[in-house]
């Protein structure tokens, strides 16, 4: 957890502060979109024409990430509903089958995958098309409070479990496992880890936080907005994840079932739940949790296209709404359909877009940010914005240390290890090492690196619009005039 903290102090939290400021600052000029924000904080420095370009970039790396990320996420947001009906109905609690097969079983069905796919897509059609208030604010005002709800019960379940199987296993030696320091294993590879999970968890490098941000009236306190989202996140990571997934794991499992990732969560867990006195309920539990928290980042990720739609096409929220629906159905297909169609579970395509969108991306977008706050549009600039209509306000020299020096350096470091690792790892091959094996899986990786790069143009191609559209007439008649 050491470098965990440790990146949400250096990277996580000045970038957290930037992007609160940098949506505010572009809301007031009708923009909830990254490349128009991203413009206007760069172009006194930078010019026009430089502005537009570096606008663009970011816009289309925000724009990959919106779209990608959200095409497989919404994916495993479904297989939550799915478990949650799987828990209650004991779909996954016949012994004879392991839990991997089952989950296996479960993503090659068509029937079960797809419809559940298409719930959690259409439900985040119908939030939204309400609105902001009449749907995001709405469901979160049901959803977060059930996350928590629910979270707090299956803590208690988990710290009163005992040792059923081993008197060595318990859940506070799965809370001890967790926070006890592991000096022999704090190495470079474990610090990228944990910086990386920093970004995912704030949701940085999204262009979310920028269009959340971007509702705000110029004087509401962004200080306590962002704080709180740094709290309320952090609690939900690591006080509610932490004392539910690896403790529970722990206790029936040992120290050797508690890797994470997917496997966690629907293949460890539910061998556990098979286990557990009410097993199925609190599986139902757990999996609503597991819903409600990617529910809420995904609605934020699929608001960001609807407020492009809006903003630069001038497309009615509802009709923006459905829009983007065929477009996640489309870009999300081959996510949904790799495991039927393979009849594997090992998910190239997704992981392809995963290494990219879901990882390498965020931490050239936050570096990017840091460098667009801490040296084009200034920091002082920044703080002023930052701290306009704050109760508590930053302090001038920690936050210009920060986004100036610490935090670019930081994420720059970060983002250096992160392409090394990559190269080691083969991701820059034409034909990665975790597919070299798998002849049948590199056309899927294939197509998935050209729908990143379709992806890529088409976000840098109307990022560069929206820009020269709002601002390019208004620069052609300043240049006439001089």
């Amino acid at each position: 957890m050491l470098p965990y903290f440790g990146a949400l102090l250096l990277i996580g939290i000045p970038l957290i502060y930037v992007e609160w400021m940098q949506g505010r600052y572009g809301g007031r000029y009708g923009h909830g979109t990254l490349g128009c924000s991203t413009y206007l904080l760069a172009k006194d420095r930078l010019g026009h024409s430089n502005a537009a370009i570096l606008g663009a970039i970011l816009g289309m790396m925000v724009f990959a990430v919106t779209t990608l990320v959200n095409s497989y996420y919404i994916q495993i947001i479904g297989w939550t509903l799915g478990y949650t009906y799987l828990s209650l109905t004991g779909g996954y609690m016949d012994a004879s089958k392991s839990t991997a097969e089952i989950f296996v079983s479960y993503i090659q069905n068509p029937v079960m995958s797809l419809l559940f796919w298409v719930i959690a897509l259409a439900l985040l059609a119908y939030a939204l098309s309400k609105g902001v208030q009449g749907g995001i604010e709405a469901w979160a005002k049901v959803m977060m409070p059930l996350l928590y709800v629910f979270g707090l019960i299956l803590i208690v379940r988990t710290l009163t479990l005992g040792t059923p199987v081993n008197p060595d296993w318990s859940p506070i030696k799965g809370l001890d496992f967790i926070w006890s320091p592991k000096w022999e294993e704090l190495n470079w590879q474990a610090a990228l880890a944990a910086a990386g999970q920093i970004f995912f968890t704030l949701s940085l490098g999204m262009g979310i936080v920028q269009n959340y941000a971007s509702y705000m009236k110029p004087d509401e306190d962004i200080v306590l907005s962002a704080t709180s989202m740094v709290f309320l996140n952090e609690f939900a990571e690591v006080i509610l994840g932490g004392t539910i997934a690896i403790p529970i794991a722990y206790t029936f499992l040992g120290p050797e079932g508690v890797a994470g990732g997917p496997g966690l969560s629907f293949i460890a867990l539910p061998n556990v739940f098979r286990m557990m006195p009410a097993g199925g309920i609190f599986g139902a539990f757990w999996f609503l949790v597991l819903f409600f928290a990617g529910y809420t980042s995904a609605i934020a990720m699929y608001n960001y296209l609807i407020a492009i739609l809006e903003e630069d096409l001038k497309v009615p929220r509802k009709t923006a709404a459905l829009w983007v629906f065929a477009f996640y159905i489309i870009v999300g297909l081959p996510s949904a359909l790799e495991p039927i169609l393979t009849k594997t579970g090992d998910l190239a395509f997704l992981s392809e877009l995963d290494n990219w969108v879901g990882s390498y991306l965020l931490v050239v977008v936050g570096l990017l940010e840091a460098i667009v706050a801490g040296w084009l549009f200034g920091p002082e600039k920044a703080l002023e914005e930052i701290n306009r209509g704050s109760w508590w306000k930053v302090p001038s020299g920690v936050f210009t240390l920060m986004i100036k020096y610490v935090t670019p350096l930081a994420t720059g470091i970060l983002l250096v290890l992160s392409t090394i690792s990559y190269i080691q790892a083969g991701y820059f091959r034409w034909v990665p090492s975790f597919v070299e094996n798998s002849p049948q899986l590199v056309p899927w990786v294939q197509g998935a690196r050209l729908l990143l790069v379709g992806i890529l143009i088409l976000g840098f191609v109307e990022s560069y619009y929206s820009i020269q559209k709002n601002y390019g007439k208004a620069q052609a008649q300043k240049g006439l005039k001089a």
